[in-house]
Parts: structure tokens; sequence; C-alpha cells
């Protein structure tokens, strides 16, 4: 991205006040970040002139200084507020920069004059200084706005000329004279600021381009991930009719209310529904991550009594645990009865992922062990079984979304991988925690953690009321 000239702008596009608009946002910014570095110098530039030669003309020249400087504060925070089609406002800001940098400029050089009047001829290195500090400083600060630096830049150069010509046209000196090593020295010392400066130029743009790439890419990746999430959603409901309606039909052949399957039949019907079952859920689950990812997630919030809520878990999963030759068993430590804020269908969707994984990862005639416990502000609800475990530094693919610890297609369990993402999003709604202890081949132990709801107890039966994420 490069500094456009406002004689440059294109109407039709609003482009180039976009860029100009930037460079100077940039610069402004700069100028109000640099504000008491450059009081520091200007201060310390006028005491020290001050004290070796006039006192008043250093203070009359503190004082213009300090009136360009509040007039360049008042600037730069105007300029935020500057929209890309103010062209009038922007041009007009534009003008001002300009003007106030042509005054501060002008203010510089005739104080380094003056000083340099008042010194013996050659003997100007205080002034020299000073000039070269000050077209050093807009080299490196004010590359963003590129007219800016032309002005400092130039008028600088033009005072360093009027004092070291000056001296060699009063003396008329022979070319081996000290003037004109000073001459000479200044020169170089103008090809150095010009060097510096259109290195800092170049350094700006390029970081200006790489930022409007950035910006770029930003939007395409969000326009993507909308089309994503859109084609998802699209998918994923067109896929839930006809499926709904194979599974009702699965389930009405399998239940016998057409007459007795035959036979040869029964195997084939059998794994169709389970099939059928298993593509519902995964449809299901990217249905929520695409809801939760979109931030239009909906939960029925109320008060759970974490022991019922256990219970029914244990229940819905039972015939799940049994189709895996396991057992499950409950495990509730302590006769009071706890409450929690939370919705009761979707910690019943947690709680079954949990034990939907125990069980599979189970060895045949295992147990899995559902169960509570209270730590401090905040109950446990666990489910810990007998399984294979899981190896040390797979934390990351327990919750991680379409990972499983063994993703190998002898996998001992299948699965989408999206169970334990969706579970650890909705803990984390409701101010819980999710987490696991294995030891590999013995089993593993995954929990949830949530804050008990102290008033609860009287108020068990508080009714559910609806609520949004995002």
């Amino acid at each position: 991205m490069t500094a456009i000239d406002p004689g440059q702008l294109d109407r039709s596009t609003g482009e180039p006040e976009n860029r100009l608009l930037q460079n100077i946002k940039d610069y402004t910014a700069m100028s109000f970040a640099l504000l008491w570095q450059r009081q520091a110098i200007f201060l310390a530039t006028t005491i020290l002139t001050g004290f070796f030669f006039d006192p008043m003309n250093a203070f009359l020249f503190y004082g213009t200084i300090l009136v360009c400087e509040a007039q360049d504060l008042m600037l730069a925070k105007r300029v935020p507020r500057l929209k890309p089609d103010q062209h009038k406002a922007i041009a007009m800001m534009v003008a001002w920069i300009i003007l106030n940098t042509i005054l501060s400029s002008f203010a510089i050089c005739v104080y380094a004059i003056s000083v340099a009047l008042k010194q013996p001829t050659g003997g100007h290195f205080t002034p020299l200084f000073f000039l070269f500090a000050a077209a050093l400083f807009a080299a490196m600060n004010n590359h963003q706005f590129v007219w800016a630096m032309i002005v400092r830049l130039t008028m600088y150069g033009v005072s360093f000329m009027v004092i070291v010509v000056s001296d060699i046209w009063i003396v008329r000196p022979e070319l081996s004279s000290d003037l004109w090593l000073q001459f000479f020295t200044v020169i170089f010392v103008m090809y150095f600021l010009i060097d510096c400066s259109l290195v800092f130029l170049k350094l700006y743009r390029r970081n200006l381009e790489q930022l409007e790439k950035l910006k770029e890419e930003h939007e395409r990746t969000k326009a993507a991930f909308v089309a994503k999430s859109q084609f998802i959603s699209t998918v994923s409901h067109e896929l839930r009719t006809p499926l709904t309606s194979i599974k009702g039909s699965l389930d009405l052949i399998n239940s016998g209310a057409l007459g007795e399957v035959p036979a040869p039949m029964q195997n084939l019907v059998q794994l169709a529904s389970k099939n059928s079952e298993r593509l519902a859920s995964l449809i299901n689950d990217v249905l929520d991550i695409q809801k939760m990812e979109a931030g239009e997630m909906s939960y029925r919030e109320g008060t759970i009594d974490v022991h019922e809520l256990i219970r029914e878990a244990i229940a819905c999963n039972l015939g799940y645990v049994s189709a895996h030759n396991v057992e499950i068993t409950e495990d509730i430590r302590g006769k009071d009865k706890v409450f929690i804020k939370g919705d009761d269908s979707r910690l019943l969707q947690v709680l079954a992922n949990m034990i939907s994984n125990a069980a599979k990862f189970s060895f045949e005639g295992g147990t899995v062990t559902v169960g509570c416990e209270k730590m401090g502000t905040h109950i446990r609800i666990f489910v810990r079984d007998q399984g294979v475990g899981i190896p040390k530094g797979s934390r990351g693919k327990v919750f991680d979304r379409f990972s499983q610890i063994d993703s190998s297609d002898e996998r001992h369990a299948g699965g989408t991988g999206l169970g334990m993402h969706i579970s650890k999003e909705i803990v984390e709604h409701f101010g819980g925690r999710i987490d696991y202890h294995s030891v590999l081949g013995k089993g593993s132990v995954f929990f949830i953690e949530l804050p008990i709801l102290k008033s609860s107890a009287s108020e068990p039966n508080e009714p559910a009321r609806a609520m949004q994420i995002g």
C-alpha cells in the first residue's frame, strides 16, 4: 500500500480515500504516541540555547512550537472519527496537517538559522545538530504520511544549505578549507537522511501491503466459514427428514407391527436400524457443532436434582451398555440432595457421551460406574470404567473435534469424534469443567464439575426458562 496524492482520489471506488485515510490515521497516531518525547526534546533545546544564546528567542520558539503541538493534538483526536466516504473532510484534514507541518517546520528552521547567525563563521555545530536531529526524527516517524515527511525534509534541507552556504558566500574560502568540508559533510548528511526516510517508507508500505493481504484473507475465510456453516446446516437438515422416515420404518418392521420378519432378513434389518441410529446421532452432533460455532446453541436453564439426573442417565443408557456386555452401577456419595443450574437434556447428553465411551472401551464383563460426590462448592459427576484406558499425552485428542484416541481403521470402537468436544462446550457454558484420569490398561474416570446451587434446596421445582448464547 502506498501513500496517495490527494489529486489522485478516485471518487468512483473510494479505495484511494481508504488508503489516504489509513495513512493519515497512522501518521496522527504516531504523532500522538510521541507527544511527550517531542516535548522533552523541544524543552531541552529551549533551555540549552536560551542559556548560551538569547533567552527571549528561545522561549518565543518554544511558545510557537507549543501552539503547533496543540494543533497536532487536536487533529490527532479528530482523525479517528473520519469515515472513508467523507471526501471533503478527509481533504480538509490533509490540508490542515500539511499546513501545521509547514508552520512547525518553519519555526524550527528559523530558530536554527537565528542561532547560527549569532555564532562565528564555521562554528555552527549546535544549530546543524538540531536540524539533523529534527530531520532524522521526521525520517523515522513521519513516513506514514509521505507529504508531511517531504515538507519537513525539504525545509530542513534548505536550512542546512542556508547555514553552510552563507558562510562560504561571506568568507569565499579555498576548496581545502574547513568551511567546504562542512558543506560537503552537510551534503552527505542530507543524503543519509533521505536514504533513511526511504528505508522507513518502504518498510511501512510493505507492512501495509501485508496487513491488506491479511484483511483480504480474513474476509475470504469468514465468507468460507459462513458458506460452510450454511452448507452443513442445509445438508444436515435435508438428511434428517428422509433418515427419520427410514429409521421409523425400520423400527416399525423390527417391532413386528407389520408382521413377523423372516429369519434371513432379521440380521440385515437390525443392522440397518443400528446404522440409521448412528447416522442420526452423527447428524445431530454436526448440527450441534454448527450451532455452537454460530453462537446459536439454545439451552433451557433450570434447577436440576443431581441424584435424579444420574439415575435418569443410567436408565436411558442401560440398553446401550448391555449391548456391549457391560454392567452399569450407581455410586451416589452422600444422602443430601444436591441441586445445580443447567439444562437437564443437555447434561443428559453429556452423561450419555461419557457412558457410551465407557461402555465402548470397556472389556466384556466389565462394569461402568456412574456417581457423584461433593467437592467443596462444586459437585463432581463421574463415569468410571475398567477398560483399555487412555495413553498419556492424548488430552488434546479426547476433547478435539472429529478426533479419537485410536483413529486407525482397526480401532476398537466406532464414533464420530464429536461427542466429547460437544460435552466440553456444554459443561463450560454452565460454568463447569470436564476432565479425566486414566491408567492405560486399567480404565478411566471421566468427570464433570459444576457449581452447587446453594438456594435450590427449597426450590427444587423452579420452572425452566429459555436461554441462548451468542
